[in-house]
């Protein structure tokens, strides 16, 4: 678990061999290849506004989200 300024995140980092299938990144909104290393990000149920929880969870490139708040500041 991950604790920052917009709540408390799960995050799990996948390897590329473990990444099968293209997914969209919500920071940059390229896509993520299948066998690129990336994190898979959802937020603690009841941490976050949105309420959190599995079913939001979200293929993130790993510098995408470290830089998620810089970028909101926008």
């Amino acid at each position: 678990m991950e604790e920052w300024p917009d709540g408390e995140w799960v995050v799990r980092s996948l390897s590329g061999a473990a990444s099968t299938k293209a997914y969209r990144c919500p920071g940059c909104m390229q896509e993520i290849r299948p066998v690129t290393p990336h994190v898979v990000v959802w937020p603690v149920p009841g941490a976050t506004l949105s309420g959190g929880g599995i079913d939001e969870r979200r293929h993130w490139h790993t510098g995408c989200w470290r830089a998620r708040l810089r970028h909101r500041e926008r």
